[in-house]
């Protein structure tokens, strides 16, 4: 090397060094992306309140500017609002409720706070979303809309409209149902969605790949949350709050409330092809599947059942047939949102085998047990038997027992037999107080 050469050399590496020296971090390149969001972003957390600039009320729309933008790896933290943008607060009275929902045909009641824009996330990856952090407020609410309106599982069973407001005893982790009737606190997003790769405005109501209004009670602090990307950036939202939620949610609505913190760190798995949401807690894989027919809802989750499987335990199809028979617990998410979910509890360590579900009154549980061709049909049957036992039962009102159900019910699905789905619907008895 010549002395040109070297001294050329120095002075490039030189620059350089310099040049690294003097370049924005990561950290400050997306300090500079964040000029014109609602916000905070700091190191690697991002606030983001509820505002009418960062809440949509009942659509999802992939053409919806993003509100805020992080990294993979970062932590975002979100506020949402109580029901339609904030107009269901305590004391407001069924009938604004009932307007409210006609005011807004089509669309979902839900507030959803968003888009987040995760940087690098295009179609074909996976969003992984950890939930660190529940906060929810001190109150919320939950109502049965006129039969007429066509929504709950039972319309024409219920067709008196009722709303209940709750105060959350957040140091208890319980709420008052009615004197001597206390439900446990567990809150978690009801709606968790990226956008869909299709444009144009999409209700809110109906889940789907993309996630959306799961309405999964096992979503809780602490679990993790897997989501298919389809459109860069993958635009996360989430809101319909819920404190408190039932399997099924059968008279359309939980306690519904608002979250002060839902605090999400969000990672880009590049290249993991998904069809379906998974969900991870510390004790269980869960697979979901969903659809207008609960039939197939159940097909699709033993599909995804099936498919995990053999990933995980490297399982060939007979053998993790076998597991899922004997391991899976499966359970209804919802089937009031126009579509029916349902899912599968996998446990991570070795357990024995499932003992089989009841269909009489345990030691903790009352009971009811319906068989049927048609899996919806069986959950009609299940829910409804419980519905007519505890009012009468335990003396309470119909439409309170109705909204009982559809806070505390815990339906399960037994194992399928040839043209033969079995339903069992329990109920703590520990709801009852002394």
């Amino acid at each position: 090397m010549t002395k040109a050469q070297d001294s050329a050399f120095e002075d490039a590496a030189t620059w350089s060094s310099a040049a690294k020296a003097n370049a924005p971090t990561k950290r400050e390149e997306m300090r500079a992306l964040q000029q014109g969001f609602v916000g905070q972003y700091q190191g690697g957390v991002y606030l983001l309140p509820a505002t009418d600039e960062t809440v949509q009320w009942g659509w999802f729309n992939n053409a919806e500017p993003p509100r805020a933008r992080i990294q993979s790896g970062d932590t975002i933290i979100l506020e949402t609002m109580m029901a339609a943008r904030n107009q269901v607060l305590p004391g407001v009275a069924m009938e604004a409720i009932t307007q409210l929902r006609r005011d807004n045909p089509g669309g979902g009641f839900h507030s959803i706070t968003g888009p987040v824009f995760v940087e690098g996330a295009e179609p074909g990856d996976v969003l992984k979303v950890k939930i660190n952090r529940i906060v929810p407020r001190t109150y919320g609410c939950n109502w049965n809309l006129p039969g007429e309106m066509g929504t709950g599982q039972f319309p024409d069973h219920f067709p008196e409209p009722q709303v209940k407001h709750f105060y959350l005893d957040l140091a208890r982790g319980v709420t008052e149902f009615l004197p001597g009737i206390e439900l446990p606190v567990r809150p978690f997003p009801g709606v968790l969605a990226v956008a869909r790769a299709e444009s144009g405005p999409y209700s809110t109501v109906p889940p789907g790949p993309f996630g959306g209004n799961l309405d999964c009670r096992e979503m809780v602090e602490g679990t993790t949350v897997y989501l298919p990307v389809f459109v860069e950036g993958a635009l996360l939202w989430s809101g319909d709050s819920h404190a408190v939620q039932g399997n099924g949610e059968i008279n359309l609505t939980a306690v519904e409330s608002a979250f002060n913190e839902l605090n999400l760190t969000v990672e880009v798995l590049k290249n993991k092809p998904l069809s379906w949401p998974r969900i991870e807690s510390d004790t269980h894989w869960i697979t979901v599947g969903y659809d207008e027919d609960m039939n197939t809802a159940l097909r699709i989750m033993e599909e995804e059942t099936l498919k995990f499987l053999a990933e995980w335990k490297e399982l060939n199809s007979h053998d993790a047939h076998q597991y899922l028979i004997t391991h899976g617990d499966i359970r209804v998410a919802e089937v009031v949102n126009r579509v029916k979910g349902v899912y599968c509890m996998l446990p991570k360590q070795a357990v024995p085998a499932l003992e089989a579900l009841p269909i009489a009154d345990t030691r903790t549980d009352f009971v009811t047990h319906a068989v049927n061709a048609d899996a919806m049909e069986a959950m009609n049957q299940s829910a409804l038997a419980l519905i007519d036992r505890i009012q009468e039962e335990k003396e309470l009102s119909a439409l309170d027992a109705y909204a009982l159900a559809s806070l505390a019910l815990d339906a399960r699905i037994g194992p399928r037999e040839p043209g033969a789905y079995h339903i069992h619907c329990l109920m703590p008895k520990s709801t009852w107080v002394p």
